[in-house]
């Protein structure tokens, strides 16, 4: 009898916990109290693992330090002035939106070009690598010592060889392959300065400073302050070994110049000091090369230390502002109730809206999830592709043919709350229309879902995805 009384008393102890925890939708409180009250002990288990989305209070003190006497990218020489260009009526208000999760301002005077493929996305990473005269940052969440990650990994040894400051982080989680590896020492050996993100040591000691699962998704890379990377992927092969049989992986990645660099690099140092002892903010002194034209972009950047609800905001900010047209690709769909309801808003209003979702997932239950929620998005006029040929693992937004939205967020529930997220958001109708062409050749190799098609899914493949959708706001 004492060992039931103590169980319900750490129940109701975590049931007032749910009910009083800030910044947590309705929908996840009720999901989290039905598993406390309706699966003895595994619950109270659950809960303490997964229902809390905090990194430690160390880490945040230590990070929110960092953020605050860093210099701060728009106050360095060379700057472009955010409102030299692109600041009008129509998309001045997600930029603001923007600005107000990250604290980058919009900037003029950038220029990008979207990459082939994979394997001419780490090509050309490797050439700007080997044209570096002074410092070269990377951050991956996957990296992997298959050919390109050695790739990747010889351009870094060659820089260092030279003199070139190279540092390079990796999540401890999404890279532990490469950090086991022979690679990670030859790195170390030949001076390049090495860090792993959100280290986790004891995994069960490791539950009691925040949650395992948090971790640092972003890909960046910054060369000398002149070029910057963002996009969906990895530093891996597109055969993807670890998860192989949903291959080739598919990403989109740009390569940008301009104002914008500045705000990457300041997110890389971020980054950086709060998981090392080394202060680099001189690279954030450095003078910038003048651009005498280009586009407006601005970097924003997300995670569970930023405010509650960033990306979904800037997300549902942008489904807003679609006037005609906009097309969506993401591995993954596990949208809260105002995403869903910006998308179906899209479609009642006549805006044109498709989304390109992969037909094999690699988490079946994210497959399943994703599934629960076309019946009403096809009824409200939004047009659904399953992509065929591999794992569609770019995340881009697309809209009218003049904004653009690229870079690690995916529109899911882990990248809204847990993880560490950097997105570039952009206006120029040139390169949009580049996107825009990917994203139709990736329509090309899809085939469409019908609502004739959804209605006539089996009562047991209804019940599956819905069963499974009630766990995105445990999840």
């Amino acid at each position: 009898m004492l060992w039931i009384a103590l169980h319900y008393v750490v129940v109701l102890a975590c049931g007032m916990r749910v009910l009083l925890r800030p910044n947590r939708d309705p929908t996840s409180r009720v999901a989290w109290l039905a598993v406390l009250f309706a699966v003895p002990v595994f619950g109270i288990l659950a809960y303490l693992l997964l229902g809390e989305t905090s990194i430690g209070r160390g880490r945040i003190a230590r990070m929110n330090q960092v953020i605050a006497e860093l210099p701060r990218p728009d106050n360095t020489p060379g700057t472009a002035d955010p409102t030299d260009e692109g600041q009008n009526e129509t998309y001045g208000h997600l930029f603001k939106v923007g600005q107000s999760i990250s604290g980058y301002p919009p900037v003029g005077h950038n220029r990008a070009s979207l990459m082939e493929d994979s394997d001419k996305a780490i090509d050309r990473m490797m050439k700007d690598v080997d044209a570096a005269t002074r410092h070269v940052h990377l951050m991956f969440y996957i990296w992997l010592p298959d050919t390109n990650g050695k790739k990747m990994a010889q351009a870094l040894i060659r820089a260092a060889s030279r003199g070139v400051t190279c540092r390079a982080m990796v999540d401890d989680l999404g890279s532990r392959d490469l950090i086991k590896s022979s690679l990670w020492a030859e790195m170390e050996r030949a001076g390049v300065k090495l860090a792993r993100a959100l280290q986790i040591g004891n995994p069960i000691l490791r539950t009691f400073n925040g949650r395992v699962d948090l971790r640092n998704h972003r890909k960046i890379l910054v060369v000398d302050n002149r070029v910057t990377y963002c996009g969906s992927q990895n530093c891996a092969d597109p055969a993807f070994l670890p998860k192989a049989k949903y291959a080739p992986w598919v990403d989109a990645v740009m390569r940008f110049e301009g104002p914008v660099v500045r705000q990457n690099q300041h997110l890389f140092a971020s980054d950086w000091m709060a998981n090392c002892d080394e202060d680099i903010s001189d690279v954030l002194r450095e003078p910038t090369e003048p651009h005498p034209s280009g586009f407006t972009a601005q970097v924003v950047a997300s995670g569970p230390t930023v405010r509650n609800s960033a990306m979904p905001e800037m997300f549902v900010g942008i489904m807003y502002a679609a006037r005609r047209e906009m097309v969506i690709t993401t591995p993954y769909y596990v949208p809260n109730p105002s995403i869903q309801a910006a998308l179906c808003a899209a479609g009642h209003r006549g805006v044109d809206v498709t989304i390109i979702l992969p037909a094999r997932n690699d988490d079946f239950a994210v497959g399943a999830t994703s599934r629960s929620f076309y019946a009403d998005l096809l009824s409200a006029g939004v047009k659904i592709y399953e992509y065929l040929p591999g794992l569609l693992h770019t995340k881009s937004v697309t809209v009218d043919g003049d904004l653009t939205l690229i870079g690690s967020a995916n529109m899911d529930r882990r990248s809204f709350d847990l993880n560490y997220e950097n997105n570039i958001l952009f206006h120029d109708s040139a390169l949009t229309h580049e996107m825009r062409q990917r994203q139709e050749a990736y329509i090309a190799d899809s085939r469409p879902v019908t609502l004739a098609e959804v209605q006539a899914w089996p009562p047991r493949a209804r019940l599956w995805n819905n069963a499974l959708a009630t766990l995105g706001p445990v999840l």
